[in-house]
């Protein structure tokens, strides 16, 4: 990596400059070495980098990361060191911004990081909770199994996020391609038979005028109507961009009617795999909290867990101030409480997530099942009033023409 630094030579005489050096420590140590105290020191990061804007873009599938660390599991159970598993499976991967990241990751621990600070560096493949689980194993001489753990919860939230993915693609390919057939019928065929029936100067039915009218104040105010569309999708995009706008949005997204259930149930069952996975690894409940707090996107969802920690650290507990928030629906609460006795929350935590995610998936069937057919009548509604109205039109003039 390469850093800009700002330091003190011996002489108090201030210095700046770039260099490249394994890690932040590593850097540390050369300019200490070579008779400089540091001052500032920052990773240097261009402005444009071709292979950081591939990683960016090029998503990194769930099921490499689940193989990478059910294999990484194996290779340390066998005996293999940290930095020559890394290499393996660094030599084998296919994907080429996974291949790119285990090469930084393997630099970073030949330099003298530990595993987990070096994955903690690139936190778009490695989330917190991940990174974190990977401490707690080097820790503890526990990793294999703390691995094959992320690698089992990593697995289970990809099956349904998944799952809500197969659900709506039927719906949402049927929406794009009724309102392509919309826009066509409207930009190219109704306005020819619109010229068509002006030849004859003939009285047209009520349907037929109404059909016209549309089609005349969407092309006159159609691209007008485009752009307040895109302005109002920008500054909405904006709003939730501010502390206040991501909030509403999460209370949204919670309170919608069908789909906010949903998105409850999902956020719910989310915090209890984290809570059951966390906690069976060894972590304390705060330090849990605390990454529950920054993992989820939900700011709602974030500020009910921020309450909670702050009772639980008054020594409230974790399932009574859970009770006083909505957020958290009984069964979470009440088998949080049953965990909390029994000092098995992990297990009943895993219960609850598994109950949500089904009543989550059974919901989002549901819907798309409602959604499907409504879509379908509201299509034929629509074609249906075009063909009457073009067929009334067409024997309103044959009568008109033969008196």
């Amino acid at each position: 990596m390469n850093y800009h630094y700002v330091a003190c030579s011996e002489n108090n005489r201030i210095v700046k400059g770039k260099l490249s050096a394994p890690n932040e420590e590593a850097a540390v140590g050369m300019l200490a070495y070579s008779g400089y105290r540091v001052l500032s020191l920052k990773e240097a990061i261009p402005f444009f980098s071709a292979g950081k804007l591939g990683i960016r873009f090029s998503a990194i599938k769930p099921t490499e990361l689940v193989m990478f660390s059910r294999q990484l599991a194996l290779l340390i159970e066998s005996g293999t060191d940290a930095v020559t598993s890394i290499e393996l499976l660094q030599a084998q991967a296919t994907n080429r911004s996974f291949k790119k990241i285990l090469a930084e990751v393997l630099s970073d621990v030949r330099g003298g990081s530990a595993l987990s600070e070096a994955l903690s560096r690139h936190p778009r493949v490695f989330s917190q909770v991940y990174h974190r689980l990977v401490s707690v194993g080097e820790q503890t001489g526990n990793l294999e199994t703390v691995l094959r753990r992320a690698a089992d919860y990593i697995e289970r939230i990809a099956i349904t996020q998944k799952s809500v993915k197969n659900a709506l693609i039927y719906p949402i390919i049927v929406l794009i391609v009724a309102v392509l057939v919309i826009a066509v019928m409207v930009t190219f065929v109704l306005p020819a038979f619109s010229d068509l029936y002006s030849t004859f100067g003939v009285e047209l039915p009520a349907t037929t005028r109404a059909l016209l009218a549309i089609t005349d104040w969407t092309q006159h105010y159609g691209l007008w109507l485009l752009a307040a569309m895109i302005i109002a999708v920008v500054a909405g995009f904006a709003y939730t961009r501010t502390p206040a706008g991501k909030y509403q949005w999460g209370k949204l997204s919670l309170t919608l009617p069908q789909v906010g259930r949903i998105n409850l149930l999902n956020e719910l069952s989310k915090c209890c795999r984290n809570i059951a996975l966390l906690y069976g690894s060894g972590l304390p409940l705060p330090e849990i909290m605390t990454l529950l707090i920054q993992g989820t996107n939900n700011k709602v969802m974030a500020k009910a867990l921020t309450e909670v920690q702050q009772s639980m650290i008054a020594g409230a507990g974790l399932s009574g101030p859970m009770a006083k928030n909505k957020v958290f629906l009984p069964l979470m609460v009440q088998m949080t409480a049953v965990g909390e006795e029994t000092g098995n929350l992990d297990n009943t935590l895993d219960t609850v997530a598994e109950s949500y995610e089904t009543e989550a998936d059974d919901r989002t069937k549901t819907m798309v099942a409602l959604i499907t057919p409504a879509m379908t009548l509201f299509i034929g509604l629509v074609v249906g009033f075009i063909a009457l109205a073009m067929v009334s039109a067409m024997y309103s003039i044959y009568g008109q023409v033969g008196l």
